[in-house]
């Protein structure tokens, strides 16, 4: 099982664009949890207007646009 975190803000269209790209790269059994960067102080200094991100434990995969190749490439890479 892969676990993403999708760093967002309420009402980003961006971050909905990114999300919907992003779905039907997900297997049955990967995880995506979209996380609001105001919801706390120091991922908001980290974030701020960079948002949407999307990670993979602690390395970036990609903004906005979706990477769509360096995330399929970890999707189908071996669980570490």
């Amino acid at each position: 099982m892969r676990k993403l975190t999708l760093y967002s803000r309420p009402e980003c269209h961006l971050c909905e664009a990114l999300l919907a790209d992003l779905l039907p790269l997900l297997s049955a059994d990967d995880s995506v949890e979209t996380v609001d960067v105001d919801s706390s102080i120091a991922l908001e200094r980290r974030y701020g207007l960079r948002i949407p991100v999307l990670v993979a434990g602690d390395v970036e995969l990609s903004g906005y646009p979706l990477d769509h190749e360096r995330v399929r490439r970890y999707l189908e890479s071996p669980p570490r």
